[in-house]
């Protein structure tokens, strides 16, 4: 076989086994032919048969392992997407939890809003077990190390009390989706003192 022939790649699964039975029926023509037709080589034949039929197991190898990647890459898209999406809308109901807790603050110990009030709690408790249901969990700020990562600093703030670079006061809750950042903590972190 002449090495300037180029030969066409096989482009589907189905493409390398005809060519690979291809080959096959040439090699076992080879090995049944008892006579040769003059000027034939067996050797040559058997060779290039022996060659092709290499080649094609080759090429279905590679084939296999392009869709075992291609079959896990669609596993790992797909936990993805199952994982992240609610995102948005979980990132709309972060406004009501706000509101809600700031409503519990304003409303106090006042006597007259205090069904008014246990209503509300009992509606925030609800909010917060779908959160937890769908992996939306709230970022632990307070007394920890600043993180930028996970943390909005609004101001710093000198204090004796606090180590530098510690939360001193969340201003507003931050949440992870599924361990991912859904909204930063928004805090006021300790500074150095001067």
């Amino acid at each position: 076989m002449s090495d300037s022939k180029e030969q066409a790649t096989p482009e589907t699964v189905e493409e390398v086994f005809e060519q690979a039975a291809e080959a096959e029926a040439i090699q076992a023509a080879v090995d049944e032919s008892a006579e040769l037709a003059p000027g034939e080589d067996l050797a040559g034949l058997l060779e290039d048969a022996r060659s092709k039929v290499d080649e094609y197991q080759e090429q279905l190898v590679r084939l296999q392992a392009e869709m075992d990647n291609l079959r896990k890459r669609t596993v790992r898209e797909i936990d993805h997407a199952r994982k992240f999406a609610l995102e948005g809308f979980a990132r709309e109901l972060l406004n009501v939890a706000d509101s809600m807790q700031l409503g519990l603050q304003a409303a106090g110990e006042d006597a007259e809003v205090t069904t008014l009030r246990e209503g509300v709690e009992l509606t925030l408790k609800q909010l917060m077990d779908v959160f937890a249901r769908f992996e939306v969990r709230e970022i632990e700020a307070e007394g920890q190390r600043f993180d930028p990562d996970q943390h909005e600093a609004l101001s710093m703030v000198p204090s004796p009390e606090h180590e530098p670079n510690t939360v001193m006061m969340v201003v507003q809750k931050g949440y992870l989706l599924n361990e991912r950042l859904l909204r930063p903590a928004r805090v006021v972190v300790s500074a150095a003192n001067s």
